[in-house]
């Protein structure tokens, strides 16, 4: 015979009796009794509990009459059953009538709102029932962990809530699992603790003071206590505070997706968690008591603390209004270090509020909402350079300060130290004084502004009247030879963007030629962006001819340094020899010609890049860079043979792709097996025009306006790999004022990205083209991220 059916367990209850699956199981078997018994007991407990919550809310009621009517208990109870008659409700529903009445909190304000939604009254009785059941649950309960159990089984579950956990907030911003429901024993074990920065769902409840709804976790992608057992459902992350502080966070689980709930759900949740927020208020205190039983810091003991810092202080204490509510802070103390920055005396700004004292402070800085903010959660505020007109209007713009606020039990502690333009330039007076007392100086980035002191104008040699030297500048004062450590030094400071400095000889209009030290360093504004170089120049003209006179008389040292000297110096001359750092720019009607060459950072400056710009007999103009595998004495006598050859074959008037062919059967056969790479073009005056071939190279880019991109590729390998290679040409029709770029790879190439990423910096460089081709290229080598120490040659054309 078939068995019946059973009936379905309600969710999250466990089937059967003790667990045990009874599917198939007759009523009449002893299992089936002995389930059945057990199912009957379950509801006669949950009965009890029920009847149990609501006798404390029927006594509290009764209560309520005997205070109202001046009657005793008896006469309470029988006017309570004559009026419930009459209202024809059940005694709990008319009890929880009376509290409600008498009460208006906001369980009360819940149910109005219900009522004026609902289209019948039962609607208005059944949510202020649970919900009056559920706050007398919450305030009988032991600790948070039964708190959960009352807001889960007579508030949230009737809401098509399946699980609820109640975070506390600690001061360091982590959060632990007071307690839950609905979840299983291994998610509370696995949860019990979030350390500070990590970020979950409670997390954005407890920075959101609205709260968050969100209406599935799928969405979202945050991890969260069940969310394995609920992956598509929704939830809600609401912050439990009281009095402006925020205690916790309540967490409610929904199984399925969340639809957009009515403002009238929405205060229900808050009310229950502000419910929350009145335990973990004790909870929280009972553990810091538990673990180190002290009392914590009051606003007596902040103002001693307070009157023993160097910098200005602020006490600060909640005030709050009649309904429990933080509306303002009062300024408790103020230390003797205190100015107040619109000249009041301490006296007057001690005792008042915030917002009447400082009314700006709720502005634009938000300070009032920062100092707000640490209150509730207990989380510190650093902040710096924050415009003291965020305070009182009548301060000048250049005044700011930096900040810090910090929560002391109940209390908040303000700092501030005030930096104005006289702190400013007292700063700049130090950093001259540590760097030598001589030539400090400050140039701002964004504005252009640039500042000397008289000693700096003095040791250019220039006029007090007359315009500071921006430090792009600085190599056009200087020799010759130390362009590249100038080069250097603006690379590092404003590009990398690091304390820098570099030797030189400045060359003043008097024809006078000082050494110089230059020390500088970048400043970074709240945003991480550069905006002001300050630093110092110092004469060392006087050490530089001492150290000159000391090693004349050490000979064996003087001796061997001379040596050292001397072969830097024909190492110099031979890389000047095959490559001059400097050409004499071509004479071509209608195009500006420009190179640069910057040798690798090593301690032989001999390399394989090369360049070349040369006017051949056809009149056609020939462009070329190359670059040979390897560094020194070889690889640089093979790049003369290249670039040699190059120009010999050029004169044949054969084209760019049959150069670059010739060129790789003298690489592969005459030269011992070097590879290299290149490209080669011959740009028509008259036309226009460029042809162009690369034989494995980067390809030139071509800067068209405000746009900068590299040239289509076209086919070519590097040379010497193979006897005999063919290589593609195309061709490109110049526009005015177009821009080409030849460069080796010592330009761009980095350890740490890939070709592309370099290359789309070197894009954004090109884009902002100077007013000559010269600044361009300077501009190219100045904000390179190059960091190979590799050679780098450029060759730029300009039509005009």
């Amino acid at each position: 015979m078939k068995t019946p059916e059973q009936p379905r367990e309600p969710d999250g209850a466990e089937p059967g009796a003790a667990g045990l699956d009874l599917a198939g199981v007759s009523p009449t078997s002893p299992v089936g009794r002995l389930a059945a018994t057990v199912e009957r007991l379950r509801r006669e407990v949950r009965t009890a509990h029920a009847e149990a919550e609501g006798r404390a809310l029927i006594e509290m009621a009764k209560g309520i009459l005997v205070e109202r009517l001046g009657c005793g208990p008896a006469q309470a109870a029988r006017q309570l059953a004559e009026l419930t008659a009459q209202a024809k409700v059940t005694p709990l529903e008319f009890a929880v009538e009376v509290i409600n009445q008498v009460a208006r909190d906001r369980v009360s304000e819940i149910a109005d709102a219900f009522l004026s939604t609902a289209a019948e009254t039962p609607t208005r009785q059944a949510t202020a029932l649970r919900l009056r059941a559920a706050e007398s649950g919450a305030l009988a309960a032991n600790d948070t962990q039964d708190v959960a159990n009352a807001l889960l089984e007579h508030a949230l579950r009737p809401l098509g809530a399946v699980a609820v956990a109640v975070w506390s907030a600690g001061a360091d911003g982590s959060l632990t699992l007071g307690g839950s429901a609905g979840f299983s024993p291994a998610e509370t074990v696995r949860w019990r603790y979030v350390p500070p920065g990590v970020a979950t769902v409670a997390r954005r409840g407890l920075t959101e003071r609205t709260g968050q709804w969100f209406e599935s976790l799928a969405d979202i992608g945050l991890p969260t206590i069940g969310r394995h057992m609920h992956p598509a459902g929704g939830r809600v992350a609401v912050p439990a505070g009281t009095g402006g502080r925020i205690h916790g966070v309540l967490e409610i689980a929904w199984p399925g997706p969340l639809e957009p709930q009515p403002p009238q759900i929405v205060r229900q949740v808050e009310a229950l968690a502000e419910l929350c927020a009145h335990t973990l208020e004790t909870y929280t205190l009972g553990q810091c008591l538990g673990q180190n039983p002290r009392i914590l810091p009051d606003a007596a003991e902040l103002m001693d603390l307070a009157d023993g810092l160097h910098d200005p202080a602020l006490v600060l204490v909640p005030h709050i209004d009649g309904s429990g509510q933080l509306v303002d802070f009062r300024i408790q103390h103020v230390n003797s270090r205190f100015l107040d920055p619109g000249g009041r005396p301490r006296a007057v700004v001690s005792g008042a509020l915030l917002l009447e004292a400082y009314p700006m402070a709720a502005g634009k800085s938000e300070l009032f909402q920062r100092v707000e903010r640490v209150y509730a959660t207990g989380e510190p505020f650093r902040g710096r350079r924050v415009p003291l007109t965020a305070l009182v209007d009548q301060v000048p713009l250049s005044a700011v300060a930096d900040l810090s606020i910090s929560r002391h039990g109940s209390s908040v502690l303000l700092i501030w130290r005030i930096e104005d333009e006289t702190a400013r330039l007292a700063s700049l007076l130090q950093h001259a004084q540590r760097l030598g007392r001589i030539g400090g100086f400050e140039e701002n980035l964004l504005t252009g502004e640039i500042t000397w002191n008289d000693q700096l104008f003095d040791l250019y040699g220039r006029s007090p009247a007359s315009t500071p030297v921006p430090l792009e500048e600085l190599p056009a004062h200087a020799h010759p030879d130390d362009a590249v450590a100038l080069g250097r030094f603006l690379r590092t400071l404003l590009h990398r963007r690091r304390p820098a400095s570099a030797a030189f000889r400045l060359q003043r209009p008097d024809g006078v030629t000082r050494h110089i030290r230059v020390v500088a360093e970048p400043a970074l504004d709240a945003d991480g962006r550069l905006f002001v170089v300050r630093g110092a120049y110092q004469d060392i003209s006087a050490q530089h001819w001492t150290e000159v006179a000391l090693a004349a008389t050490r000979d064996q040292l003087a001796h061997t340094e001379q040596q050292a000297t001397e072969r830097n110096r024909l190492t110099l001359q031979l890389q000047h020899a095959i490559m001059p750092p400097t050409q004499a720019p071509l004479t071509v009607p209608g195009l500006e010609v420009a190179v640069r060459y910057r040798p690798a950072e090593t301690e032989h400056l001999v390399g394989g890049d090369w360049y070349d710009a040369v006017v051949l007999p056809s009149g056609l103009v020939l462009l070329c860079v190359g670059d040979v595998a390897g560094h020194g004495i070889e690889a640089a006598t093979s790049m003369v043979v290249l670039r040699n050859a190059l120009r010999g074959l050029a004169v044949t008037g054969a084209g760019p792709g049959q150069l670059l062919s010739w060129l790789n059967t003298v690489a592969h056969h005459l030269t011992g097996g070097v590879t290299a790479t290149a490209v080669c073009a011959l740009y028509d005056p008259d036309q226009r025009s460029l042809r162009w071939a690369r034989a494995g190279h980067l390809p030139p880019v071509l800067v068209r306006g405000p746009e900068a991109a590299p040239l289509p590729l076209v086919k070519g390998l590097l040379l010497g790999a193979l006897p005999e290679a063919v290589y593609e040409e195309a061709e490109l029709q110049f526009a005015p004022e177009d821009m080409l770029l030849m460069y080796t790879d010592g330009l761009i190439e980095r350890r740490d990205r890939s070709v592309e990423e370099s290359l789309t910096h070197l894009l954004t460089t090109a884009r902002t083209a100077p007013k000559t081709l010269d600044h361009q290229l300077d501009r190219l080598l100045t904000y390179s991220r190059s960091d190979t120490d590799d050679d780098t040659c450029i060759v730029g054309i300009r039509v005009t």
